[in-house]
């Protein structure tokens, strides 16, 4: 690839040492010889996707998402379909695509990965228009992604979302119908409903142990605890990557979910807030985008969902 160009989207409002990540980006294209990267910074009123489409414009042949799985996701949202492969250098809180995806943390392996590794079709979910690459809810798992200060988040990382959760536990539970694959409406009296892309929480824990972004489906999950003994059995089973459902946690696969609620409710994608509502409709897009990972991870598709 030499002389190709490389683009960098770096999370501007969290950016640290810029000037030495510039630097490491350079040494990284060099190396491995490509032309001196484009750098371009997201701003509060743009979290990375008018910076991506202007990396398509000049000709890009990889993007680089520098950030968390905000900054993913609207790099994501404009390269589908493009054939053009997102690598993601993850320094975000939760980084939850990255983790689903093999993705070192460390900067230095995961250019080494972007710039040498394989690439990888992977699904993307639309919910309510709203691209995501790792999960969308409604809910109390949105009431915590909203209750968590951004500065916590910075300082602490993940576990900002645990000391958020301790005051949401025990809100009260929520009327949801849902609706997978147009079958039969699952009523029930839960917590939260979640569609995963990808299976893991906040600090890599596995609600969705079966999700996998080249799959072809969605994973859902319904949340109805109904107290604190309640959430220590589902805290186990989550520690355990344990497939056992209950009424406190169902889990499904599907192509498209409809949840609707008895009213509106937080909603939340790929851990961002998006408008409350009442309901959420999630569809799978199979294959939509080309990412790169470190070349031990297998590109392998599972099998279609049956039926």
């Amino acid at each position: 690839m030499d002389g190709d160009l490389a683009a960098f989207v770096v999370n501007g409002p969290r950016a640290r040492g810029l000037a030495r990540l510039r630097a490491r980006f350079a040494r990284a294209a060099d190396e491995n010889g490509w032309a001196a990267p484009m750098v371009l910074m997201t701003t509060p009123a743009d979290g990375g996707a008018g910076m991506a489409r202007r990396a398509l414009d000049a000709g890009a042949a990889i993007v680089f998402a520098v950030g968390g799985d905000g900054t993913v996701r609207a790099c994501a949202q404009v390269l589908a379909g493009t054939g053009v492969p997102l690598a993601i250098v993850p320094t975000g809180t939760a980084n939850l695509t990255a983790r689903s995806l093999g993705v070192p943390r460390d900067v230095g392996a995961a250019l080494r990965a972007g710039f040498s590794g394989q690439d990888k079709p992977i699904d993307l979910a639309i919910a309510d228009g709203i691209t995501s690459v790792a999960m969308a809810g409604i809910g109390l798992d949105a009431s915590i992604v909203g209750a968590t200060p951004g500065r916590l988040k910075r300082h602490a990382g993940w576990p900002a979302y645990a000391v958020a959760s301790a005051r949401q536990l025990l809100a009260r539970p929520a009327e949801f119908v849902v609706v997978i694959d147009g079958g039969e409406e699952l009523v029930r009296r839960a917590r939260s409903v979640v569609v995963g892309n990808c299976g893991l929480l906040p600090g890599g824990f596995p609600l969705l142990p079966a999700a996998r972004p080249d799959d072809g489906v969605l994973d859902v999950g319904i949340l109805a605890p109904a107290g604190l003994a309640d959430w220590t059995s589902v805290g186990y089973r989550v520690l355990a990557a344990s497939h056992r459902d209950d009424s406190r946690l169902e889990r499904y696969r599907a192509r498209r979910v409809e949840i609707r609620a008895g009213h509106d409710l937080p909603r939340q994608v790929d851990g961002e807030i998006i408008e409350p509502a009442d309901s959420l409709t999630v569809v799978i897009e199979p294959g939509a985008l080309v990412v790169r990972v470190p070349g031990h991870v297998s590109q392998g598709r599972a099998g279609p969902l049956p039926g």
